[in-house]
């Protein structure tokens, strides 16, 4: 069985919303976006105490990576990025929020 390809769209769709309220940005429509919002909010997130910043900025450079990379090198490093992002994107910022009182 072949995995599903995973697009830009994807990864937008996934985390553009979360990040950007942490970001205090417009939400990301492109991946160059998405990793800067990524490298403001890690931050963000150490700041209130919350864990996982780490990831988001490792996240941030495999999608670096992606926008330099081609075929299965770009696949693999969206790949990478979203298995960083996956368990943590949503559950973070549902804390930050707890956290800032939204």
């Amino acid at each position: 069985m072949t995995p599903t390809q995973l697009t830009d769209d994807t990864l937008l769709r996934r985390y553009a919303t979360d990040i950007a309220h942490v970001a205090q940005q417009p939400p990301a429509t492109d991946l160059a976006t998405l990793a800067a919002q990524l490298d403001t909010a890690a931050p963000r997130y150490e700041a209130a105490g919350i864990t996982g910043h780490e990831d988001l900025e490792t996240a941030s450079l495999h999608l670096d990576e992606a926008l330099r990379a081609t075929g299965t090198d770009r696949d693999t490093f969206l790949r990478r990025a979203d298995a960083l992002l996956r368990p943590l994107v949503s559950d973070m910022t549902q804390e930050y929020r707890l956290a800032a009182g939204d």
